[in-house]
C-alpha cells in the first residue's frame, strides 16, 4: 500500500497535463467573381484596397477612406461599402514598449481582417455590379474633449431614396453602433436586406504548448450561448442557423475580439463560408420593405476591442463568454472578479496575484491540513504494514482485510492524503485559465525585471525559484516510498516542472511560486502541531 506517493505523482502529472490542453473545443457582392447561393448569400471579395498600411499609420488618408478617432479607437472606413478596414486600439500597444498601437482589424497584403456591412436584396445598394459609393463631408472625424458621443454619417442618394449609414461611437467604449437610415421619397416601395460579416484569412488556431490560445470564429444564437467554430470547421461545413431572439457572430484571438451584434426583429440567419483562402462569419437580417414617404432605420453593433468582461456583458448577452475559462468557468469567473477587486485596491497585478494566492490557499488550509495529517499517519503505520506483509505473505484477500481493520482501528483514511489534492486541482486549473485569459495582464509590469506578466520571465528567475520551492516541499513531506526507481522519479519532478515553467507567462509562475511558499508555511505549522502529538516523522 505504498500508493500515497504514486497517487500524488499521478495527480501532479495530471495537473501538468491539464495545463497544456487547448480547450478549443458571409460575403457581400463584388465586381469580380460574383456568385449567389440559394439563400441569397453573395460570395467574393470587395473592391478598393489600402495602398500600404504605413500610410494609414501616419494618418495620410486617401479620398477613398475616412478616419474616425475616439479616446480608445481609431477606425479607418472605406467609403465604398462603408466597411471598417482598420481598427487601432489606442490603449493597447502592439508590443511591449512599442509606440505603435495594437491593430485588430486590418487590410494588409499578408493579413486581411475586416468588418463588413451592407444592404442587399431586390433594391439593395450593394449589388452584383458593385458596392455602394457613399459621400461624406470630411475625411477625418474626432471625438472632442467636450463630447461623449461621435456620429459619423455616410450618405448615398439613389432613385429618390436617401441611404445614410451612421457610425456612432461613445467615449471609452469599444462598441460601435452602425445604422442604416432609409428615407424613401420615391413613389415605389423598396426592399432591402441588411447583412453584417467578418472576413479574415484562414489561419491556424495559434498559441503554443505553454500558452494555448484560439483564433477563429465564434457565435451565439438562441439556445447556444457560446460556441467556437474554427476556420477548419468553416472549410468542412458552412453554418446556416436561425437567430430568433438574440445572438452574435464574431472572430476572436487571444485577448481581443471583433463581433457583430444584430438588433433585428424577426428571424435572422447566421452563416459561415470560405472563399479564396478567406473565412467569413456573419448575419443576414430579415427583408425590410420601406414604403414610399416613410423612413426606416436598421441597427447593429460592432464590438472591436479587448475582451473586457464588464463592457461586453453590457453590450450583448453572453458576449463575455468569449473570455473562455473552459469547463471550470464556474470557478475561474469569481476568481477573476476577486483578482480585479484586489487590483483596484493595490494597483499592481503582480501584487494582486500574490494576495489572491494567499486568500485561496488560506481558504484551502483545512484540506491541506487533512492531507498532511493523513500522510503523516500513514507513515507512522508503515512498520505495522511491513510486519503484516511478512506475516501474511501472498494472501491478498487476508492482507486487504487486516489492513482495513488496522486503518479503522487507527482512524486513518488511506486516501485522505490524496483526496484533498484532487479537490484542489480544479482550483489550480481554474486559476491558470483565469490568469491566462485576462487581457488586463497583457504588458502589465510587476517589479524590477518582470515588465510583462503575460510573457515568460526573461531571466528565468521565477521558474528557478518555483523549482527550488517545490524541491523543498518534497523534502519536507513525509514519504512512504522505498522503491529506488520511484524515489528517483519523485526527485526528478521539481526539475521537470521547472523546465515546463520556463516558458509559462510570468503571472502564472508567480502564482505557483507564491502557492509553494504558502504551502511551506502551512507545512511548518502543521508538522509542528503533529510533532506535539507524536505523529510526524519526515524520514
Amino acid at each position: 500500500m505504498d500508493s500515497q506517493r504514486n497517487i500524488l505523482l499521478i495527480a501532479l502529472m495530471f495537473v501538468s497535463f491539464m495545463l497544456y490542453i487547448n480547450w478549443n473545443e458571409t460575403t457581400p457582392p463584388q465586381q469580380e467573381d460574383l456568385s449567389v447561393t440559394q439563400q441569397g448569400q453573395y460570395s467574393g471579395d470587395i473592391p478598393s484596397s489600402l495602398e500600404g498600411s504605413q500610410l494609414l499609420m501616419q494618418n495620410s488618408i486617401s479620398s477613398k477612406h475616412i478616419s474616425i478617432h475616439t479616446d480608445v479607437l481609431t477606425l479607418i472606413v472605406d467609403i465604398q461599402g462603408g466597411d471598417v478596414i482598420r481598427a487601432e486600439l489606442e490603449n493597447y500597444a502592439a508590443a511591449l514598449d512599442s509606440e505603435n498601437k495594437f491593430v485588430l482589424l486590418k487590410k494588409d497584403p499578408d493579413h486581411e481582417f475586416i468588418a463588413q456591412s451592407g444592404l442587399i436584396g431586390s433594391n439593395g445598394i450593394d449589388t452584383l455590379n458593385g458596392r455602394a459609393q457613399f459621400a461624406t463631408t470630411t475625411s477625418s472625424f474626432f471625438l472632442e474633449d467636450n463630447q461623449e458621443e461621435l456620429r459619423v454619417p455616410l450618405i448615398l442618394v439613389k432613385d429618390g431614396i436617401t441611404y445614410t449609414k451612421v457610425f456612432t461611437l461613445k467615449r471609452g467604449s469599444y462598441a460601435v453602433d452602425v445604422s442604416y437610415i432609409i428615407d424613401n421619397k420615391s413613389d415605389k416601395p423598396t426592399s432591402v436586406q441588411m447583412y453584417t460579416q467578418l472576413k479574415q484569412n484562414l489561419m491556424d488556431d495559434g498559441g503554443s504548448l505553454t500558452m494555448p490560445t484560439y483564433r477563429g470564429g465564434v457565435y451565439s444564437v438562441d439556445d447556444t450561448r457560446y460556441k467556437k467554430y474554427s476556420f477548419d470547421d468553416m472549410q468542412d461545413n458552412n453554418l446556416n442557423l436561425t437567430m430568433t431572439h438574440s445572438g452574435w457572430a464574431a472572430m476572436m484571438q487571444h485577448y481581443f475580439i471583433a463581433a457583430w451584434i444584430p438588433h433585428a426583429s424577426g428571424e435572422a440567419n447566421l452563416y459561415t463560408r470560405t472563399h479564396k483562402g478567406q473565412g467569413f462569419i456573419g448575419v443576414r437580417y430579415p427583408t425590410t420593405i420601406v414604403v414610399p414617404g416613410t423612413e426606416t432605420t436598421l441597427n447593429t453593433t460592432l464590438w472591436v476591442g479587448p475582451k473586457l468582461q464588464d463592457q461586453m456583458t453590457e453590450t450583448a448577452l453572453y458576449l463575455n463568454l468569449t473570455v473562455d475559462y473552459g469547463w471550470l468557468s464556474v470557478i475561474a469567473t469569481p476568481l477573476h472578479w476577486l483578482l480585479s477587486q484586489i487590483h483596484e485596491i493595490v494597483g499592481n497585478w503582480g501584487v494582486a496575484i500574490i494576495i489572491l494566492t494567499f486568500i485561496v490557499r488560506g481558504a484551502m488550509y483545512p484540506l491541506t491540513k487533512a492531507q498532511y495529517t493523513s500522510m503523516a499517519k500513514m507513515r507512522m503505520l508503515q512498520p505495522k504494514l511491513v510486519e503484516m506483509r511478512e506475516r501474511i505473505g501472498d494472501d491478498r484477500q487476508r492482507m486487504s482485510q487486516e489492513m482495513m481493520t488496522l486503518y479503522k482501528k487507527e482512524k486513518v483514511n488511506p486516501l485522505g492524503g490524496c483526496l484533498p489534492l484532487v479537490l484542489q486541482m480544479p482550483i489550480f486549473i481554474a486559476l491558470y485559465w483565469a490568469l491566462m485569459e485576462s487581457v488586463e495582464l497583457r504588458h502589465a509590469p510587476f517589479i524590477l525585471w518582470i515588465r510583462d506578466l503575460s510573457a515568460p520571465d526573461p531571466y528565468y528567475v521565477l521558474p528557478l525559484l518555483m523549482g527550488a520551492s517545490m524541491f523543498i516541499i518534497q523534502k519536507m513531506s513525509p514519504s512512504t516510498v522505498t522503491d529506488p526507481i520511484q524515489q528517483k522519479i519523485m526527485n526528478f519532478m521539481p526539475i521537470m516542472f521547472t523546465l515546463f515553467f520556463l516558458w509559462f507567462p510570468a503571472g502564472l509562475v508567480l502564482y505557483w511560486l507564491i502557492s509553494n511558499i504558502v504551502t511551506l508555511l502551512q507545512q511548518t505549522l502543521i508538522y509542528h502541531s503533529l510533532e506535539k502529538k507524536g505523529l510526524h516523522s519526515r524520514k
